[in-house]
């Protein structure tokens, strides 16, 4: 499996935190960047984020900005990425079992480290359901079929 991973200025610190979590386990990890806590612009980097899901090239994608939102609002404008902000492991394993949510979505002001992680590996060990909720995941992936045709 090959995960991208992306913060703007605000989710810089905890994405290094989160990028060495992952490589220590391991796990193949595609920086996105930003590269530094000096100020962007969260569109740009959440938009490398979901062009590398929606392309293929990359699994699945772990976004961080101040409040996760934003980066949520842009890595779902791509076709095929189902991204979902987490401030709990719950919420983690809901996006991940019901929603097969291929991009978690973290607030670095909202989420400290100890508690980002343990979001970032539910998610991780989650699988998705399938049953019911495939169906319902299918119905996403009509509409914005449909929309594409409509453009």
């Amino acid at each position: 499996m090959k995960l991208c991973i992306g913060a703007d200025h605000a989710g810089f610190e905890l994405k290094e935190t989160i990028r060495g979590h992952l490589a220590a386990q391991g796990l193949l990890v595609e920086d996105c960047g930003t590269s530094s806590p000096e100020p962007v612009d969260y569109p740009d980097i959440g938009a490398k984020v979901g062009r590398e899901i929606s392309a293929g090239r990359c699994d699945q994608g772990i976004l961080i900005c101040g409040a996760g939102i934003g980066m949520a609002m842009v890595a779902n404008k791509f076709p095929g990425v189902r991204a979902g902000v987490a401030p709990d492991v719950y919420s983690a394993k809901m996006s991940r079992a019901h929603n097969d949510a291929n991009v978690l979505v973290l607030a670095a002001r909202i989420v400290d480290a100890d508690a980002a992680k343990e979001i970032v590996d539910a998610w991780l060990s989650t699988e998705f359901e399938g049953g019911r909720h495939a169906r319902r995941v299918r119905k996403i992936s009509e509409i914005e079929e449909n929309l594409r045709c409509q453009s």
